[in-house]
């Protein structure tokens, strides 16, 4: 069956993305509920025109490769109404895996972290993403869905872009809570706040794209807890608003790191494809270690919510 035409979802929501920025502006002015800063806003705006470019000058690469496994798929998905609807619950699915590795494993995370990178929280964070997608491989998560389900590459282009707009509205303080159904099954401002927080309570949680379901079934879902607000950023902040470092300064230091002299192959790979935080040495920490530690300073918070039980 011949694929329908299909619109550019983001390019048509960017219209939106101008107007609802420029509301929660007004808002915060009016308000000081949502911290705008303008070196921050200016390098996020920057980070976003450059993943765009980089997108429309790279992104075909990914799409080629899918493109060419999808004749030796083993079924036809379809276009149909229910296919659409079913392949964005599997895309979400998928994306929630990759978001969760690409906070998992270095390689993917060099890229991820720029999204990180800011310590305010409001609708021009979200456009602040990396340069690196058509460089690292994100095409393989996608694989699976062309190859054993026979997704075509175009459908999944619209998913991923109408997926990509619904994440756009969850990175505001404008919005606390809706009620509590909304908050079970969808991701939502309050549990993307948790998601950009460098408590240690909150490393590593909620990497919901849509459904906030999918971390209540696979144990990564944290609340936002009234008591502790978010702490936006970095465990370890970076001090600029260069956009070029921002981009690019994760993959400078895991070059260096894994280029060292006098390692093993295990701890270069280490590296490369361990968690943000590994060291061969000891010498740094992971956010399981992060959390660890913060229980041991405060043994009265074991096994509360997002923390180990000593």
């Amino acid at each position: 069956m011949t694929p329908p035409d299909l619109p550019d979802v983001v390019m048509i929501a960017v219209p939106f993305f101008v107007a609802t920025m420029l509301l929660e502006l007004t808002y915060a002015r009016l308000t000081a509920k949502v911290r705008y800063d303008p070196r921050d806003t200016a390098a996020s705006l920057s980070m976003g025109v450059g993943n765009l470019a980089i997108g429309i000058g790279f992104g075909f690469l990914g799409f080629a490769a899918l493109m060419a496994m999808y004749p030796y798929r083993l079924m036809d998905w379809g276009w149909s109404l229910p296919a659409f609807v079913v392949g964005y619950v599997l895309d979400d699915l998928r994306y929630y895996w990759y978001h969760r590795i690409a906070h998992t494993m270095r390689w993917w995370w060099w890229g991820h972290v720029t999204h990180h990178s800011s310590q305010h929280y409001n609708l021009s964070t979200a456009l602040r993403q990396e340069w690196s997608g058509p460089f690292n491989a994100d095409f393989l998560m996608r694989a699976p869905l062309v190859l054993l389900l026979g997704m075509h590459p175009l459908m999944l282009a619209f998913l991923g872009g109408i997926n990509l707009v619904y994440q756009y509205w969850v990175h505001t303080e404008a919005i606390r809570r809706f009620p509590a159904p909304v908050e079970w099954l969808f991701n939502t401002p309050s549990h993307h706040r948790v998601h950009h927080g460098s408590n240690p309570r909150y490393l590593d949680a909620n990497y919901a794209g849509t459904f906030i379901l999918w971390d209540r079934l696979f144990g990564t879902f944290v609340p936002e807890l009234d008591h502790e607000p978010v702490r936006y950023g970095l465990v370890k902040n970076l001090g600029t608003h260069n956009p070029l470092r921002i981009g690019t300064h994760e993959l400078v230091a895991l070059l260096r790191d894994a280029t060292q002299p006098g390692l093993h192959l295990s701890e270069r790979l280490g590296y490369v494809f361990g968690r943000p935080g590994y060291s061969h040495d000891g010498s740094r920490q992971t956010a399981a270690m992060i959390k660890a530690a913060f229980v041991d300073a405060h043994p009265e918070q074991s096994g509360t919510p997002g923390l180990p039980t000593r």
